[in-house]
């Protein structure tokens, strides 16, 4: 059974120590362009190992995050019907879709990528992954960006 993608809020003061250093590194990445992986995760005193195994799974939560763009990865399966779903689940959150690109299928499984504005009626961005993990067809889906 495919283990299923939860998100979880926490107080700053409740998350480990390593993680708020993945994030910090992550941010003087962003800032600070000439920066290595390497140079960042010296800087906050992590490995680059921690920073990899980390780095996709924690982000700075927004309490305003409308007008944000998010950008999310999916893999699914090549099915008639499942990228109208999953763009049906967008319309229903009220999710304003920017851009659009699905790989050609290899061996069955397609890559989409997929940007959307979060405006100020849009629903529960972690509710609208949530359902979109949940179709039948998708492998996973993953934020790979926030601004």
């Amino acid at each position: 059974m495919e283990e299923q993608t939860k998100y979880f809020v926490l107080k700053q003061k409740a998350v480990p120590e390593v993680l708020l250093k993945v994030v910090e590194a992550k941010r003087l990445i962003d800032s600070e362009r000439a920066l290595t992986i390497q140079e960042a995760t010296e800087k906050v005193g992590i490995s680059r190992s921690s920073f990899y195994k980390y780095k996709d799974d924690i982000f700075p939560f927004y309490e305003n995050a409308k007008g944000r763009t998010i950008t999310m990865v999916l893999q699914m399966d090549d099915e008639q019907g499942l990228l109208s779903d999953l763009l049906h689940i967008v319309a229903v959150y009220r999710a304003n879709i920017l851009t659009i690109h699905q790989s050609i299928p290899v061996s069955n499984v397609a890559t989409l990528t997929l940007s959307v504005e979060v405006r100020p009626d849009t629903g529960d961005i972690s509710g609208m992954v949530g359902e979109m993990e949940r179709e039948t067809g998708v492998h996973y889906v993953k934020i790979i960006a926030r601004e």
